[in-house]
């Protein structure tokens, strides 16, 4: 005996069975209240397209034949094809009569996805809807994955790169946060990208068409701060020759990124908890209010709600700025985009200064990967910007990256023949000085058996490792 599946549907899935039989709606509409459906009837083709047209569905159920045919199917058939024009990727699973795989088979031709065959067995009908609608939710995913990699592509001069899993997942959260109009605190150390996903989240949001203004806090002189973020009239101070707009002004109707907001002295949070709270302010030297609409992004390295408990930054300010709050990992926490990242960063800069590009050999891929990356992506673009500087054409080795600190590649029980023989040449050499002769006699072989092996490398006499 077969048994029903014991997973759930996501909590308001509904699915539209179209079937001019009452007794057949009925009967379905109880099995998916059983399973956690909401379920809508439709008594014909007609019907169906017009539910499609004015509400949303998980999944549709299509009968085959209709009171003006009841042998044919070409009214479902008809239908498949309708429903698979207007809700392009919705799941249409076919229900026919016992025995008409062909009919079935034309209908999946047309656009169905599955089929049930008529009378049905309850397991069977909740097994495919489950797993075609598992499938639709998926693919759906993949999609807002996709446009987001190519917003951030798109910004970044296509070197943003997200293979990881955990970044992957931090995309696609972003990519629904965008879509609110909600304040957002993004958390993470320096040079991990917190600016650039700053932008994505911009570009993502109702306000796209609008500024994107960017402030640094850290590098604002207190003295200046009011100015800047708020603006000044002529006069307000020695310098100030004329009115300027400040920063909250620039960013109306779009949105504003405060980068380092932990570095905002202790007086200056009132004036800032106020504009986001209220949307006002006045320019400095005015007693004239203004009124702005603006989101607020922030982000800072520094741990807030330590901040907050030693009293050197306000409570209300945290909670009206982390609506939402999201941590960007550190580029040693997604270790599946480290290479990726580093070839691309190589290759830009060797096309920048007209080099020929290096492969990046294993020794230097091991070392990458395992290097802590204190300065996470910026410091691997400088890394590899250098290297591209500095390195021979050929095979990029660890030691052309003078990662500082960086240990010595070990042999290791993972190592190839290969990797194992060239590191051993690498440390001869480095022992004796780059003395081809000395180094041949370390390792126990000729001197020309030396030479064809560095050949075989790409290695020169001078190497170290």
């Amino acid at each position: 005996m077969s048994t029903l599946p014991t997973s759930r549907p996501s909590p308001g899935a509904r699915v539209l069975v179209v079937d001019d039989q009452p007794d057949v709606r009925e009967a379905l509409r109880m099995l998916l209240k059983s399973a956690g459906y909401g379920m809508v009837g439709a008594e014909s083709p007609e019907i169906a397209l017009g539910c499609l047209r004015g509400d949303e569905f998980a999944a549709v159920l299509v009968d085959m034949n209709y009171r003006r045919d009841t042998t044919s199917g070409e009214e479902g058939l008809a239908l498949v094809e309708q429903i698979t024009a207007l809700c392009p990727g919705l799941p249409v699973v076919a229900m026919t009569a016992w025995g008409s795989i062909e009919l079935a088979v034309t209908a999946m031709q047309r656009g169905a996805v599955d089929f049930i065959e008529k009378p049905w067995q309850n397991a069977r009908v909740l097994n495919v809807l489950e797993s075609r609608i598992a499938l639709d939710r998926s693919r759906r995913s993949e999609q807002r994955l996709g446009q987001a990699q190519a917003l951030l592509l798109q910004e970044a001069g296509e070197d943003f790169i997200a293979e990881s899993p955990v970044m992957r997942r931090l995309l696609e959260d972003l990519a629904r946060i965008a879509e609110s109009d909600a304040n957002l605190l993004l958390l993470g150390e320096n040079g991990t990208g917190k600016s650039r996903l700053a932008g994505f989240v911009h570009r993502g949001s109702r306000r796209a068409a609008q500024a994107f203004v960017k402030v640094n806090i850290g590098g604002i002189a207190p003295t200046l701060f009011e100015a800047e973020l708020f603006g000044h009239v002529r006069g307000a101070y020695t310098d100030a020759r004329q009115d300027r707009a400040g920063r909250f002004e620039l960013a109306d109707g779009g949105t504003l990124f405060l980068d380092e907001i932990g570095n905002l002295p202790l007086d200056q949070q009132p004036k800032l908890l106020r504009a986001i709270e209220d949307g006002e302010f006045e320019r400095l030297g005015s007693s004239s209010t203004r009124r702005v609409d603006v989101r607020v992004i922030a982000a800072t390295n520094a741990d807030l709600e330590t901040e907050v408990a030693a009293g050197r930054f306000r409570q209300d300010l945290l909670y009206r700025i982390n609506t939402f709050q999201v941590r960007v990992p550190a580029l040693r926490e997604r270790g599946e985009d480290i290479l990726p990242l580093a070839r691309h960063y190589l290759s830009a800069a060797c096309t920048r200064y007209r080099r020929a590009a290096p492969r990046i050999g294993r020794d230097a891929e091991r070392a990458l990967l395992a290097y802590a990356w204190p300065g996470n992506v910026r410091e691997l673009s400088h890394v590899m910007e250098r290297a591209a500087l500095l390195a021979d054409e050929g095979v990029l080795d660890a030691a052309a990256l003078r990662l500082p600190g960086a240990a010595e590649p070990r042999l290791s029980e993972r190592m190839t023949l290969e990797e194992a023989e060239a590191l051993l040449m690498r440390r001869a050499l480095a022992d004796q000085g780059g003395n081809l002769q000395r180094a041949a006699d370390q390792l126990g072989i000729t001197r020309q058996s030396l030479y064809r092996r560095l050949e075989k490398h790409g290695l020169r006499g001078d190497e170290t490792a």
